[in-house]
């Protein structure tokens, strides 16, 4: 199964439309049956704060795969893609894990950092941390935002990547975050995403602010309407960075994906409002382990599909089809055996 040459339904025209419709009106669990619910953990890390993972609940065998699933900006285990996940793996026997970046898991984090694109040290702590509990064999994905950071991961650990994870996928990452930062402060849009991002990370910076008076320009960040603004007030010095266009720089994967070596998916839609086609990756730009998914639909972690209202288990089952191909012998051996 392959989204390479994915179509969306003739009523969803545009990237824009595949984009919300997907996120707000199709279904992201199965016809006849209920959302599932999460078991909660709650890691201590090492810097004295504390991140929450959400686990599927459905049964696995002990020694099932688990698939980390990074999410995207201000998303979190009650995302569309992570809903529709969680009824993947559970068709799959694999368990799947939602690490929440802090600060999105409903509870604010303690410290006066939050989260950011690049935060690859983040995504490192957990995927280790998830292999070291873990009896089966660890997958990594990772959307949007959370897709960015994992193939920074991807690209800064080389061949050292391997022996944490078995492959990983990345999902509508807008790998050069000055060509998508730039995107999303112009058109259209800036007034659908932009407002709708800003709704929640403006009452939590605020929060930070309550924590530590002067951390940052409080009027300026008041004033700010687009996530540019945002950045260069909040995300950038919070986080180690000068300004918007350093963190954008720095913290962007693709200069980096010629360094991969572990099995990586980059599935981009070229009508993804979020991010412009000019920035996708081509091969040239990508190590050999890197294979490219660039459909012409599909949006922002869309791909809809199906009969009215459609569903979006098109594109989870496609990228756990495309991870399952690098588990070992044995793993594929004892799942075949637990589905019959």
């Amino acid at each position: 199964m392959s989204l390479e040459r994915f179509r969306s339904p003739w009523w969803q025209p545009g990237g824009h439309v595949q984009t919300i419709w997907s996120a707000l009106c199709a279904r992201s669990h199965l016809r006849g049956q209920q959302a599932r619910p999460w078991r909660r953990e709650r890691w201590e890390t090492g810097d004295a704060d504390f991140i929450d993972v959400d686990f599927s609940s459905h049964a696995v065998a002990a020694d099932a795969p688990t698939l980390a699933l990074f999410h995207g900006l201000e998303g979190s285990s009650a995302s569309h893609y992570a809903r529709a996940m969680a009824e993947v793996c559970a068709q799959r026997g694999w368990q799947l894990a939602v690490p929440h970046f802090r600060g999105c898991s409903g509870e604010p984090n303690r410290l006066l950092r939050a989260y950011h694109s690049g935060d690859a040290a983040e995504v490192d702590w957990i995927l280790r941390r998830l292999q070291s509990q873990a009896d089966g064999e660890l997958l990594a994905m990772g959307v949007s935002l959370g897709g960015n950071a994992l193939a920074r991961w991807a690209g800064l650990q080389q061949q050292a990547a391997m022996k944490v994870v078995k492959a990983a996928a990345v999902v509508c990452a807008p790998l050069d975050l000055v060509a998508g930062g730039a995107q999303l402060g112009r058109g259209l849009s800036r007034w659908i995403y932009t407002p709708m991002f800003m709704r929640t990370l403006l009452p939590k910076a605020l929060g930070k602010w309550q924590q530590s008076p002067g951390l940052f320009d409080r009027a300026r960040l008041q004033r700010a309407r687009t996530l540019r603004e945002f950045d260069d007030v909040f995300t950038a010095p919070v986080h180690g960075f000068a300004d918007a266009d350093d963190y954008w720089r720095r913290a962007s994967a693709k200069p980096l994906l010629r360094q991969v070596a572990v099995p990586l998916l980059l599935l981009n839609a070229r009508n993804d409002p979020f991010v412009p086609v000019s920035s996708l990756p081509t091969q040239a730009e990508v190590s050999a382990s890197v294979q490219l998914w660039q459909p012409e639909h599909g949006g922002h972690v869309g791909f809809s599909t199906g009969a009215w209202p459609g569903h979006v288990h098109a594109m989870p089952r496609a990228v756990a089809a495309w991870l399952a191909q690098w588990l070992s012998v044995q793993s594929l051996q004892n799942q075949e055996v637990k589905n019959g």
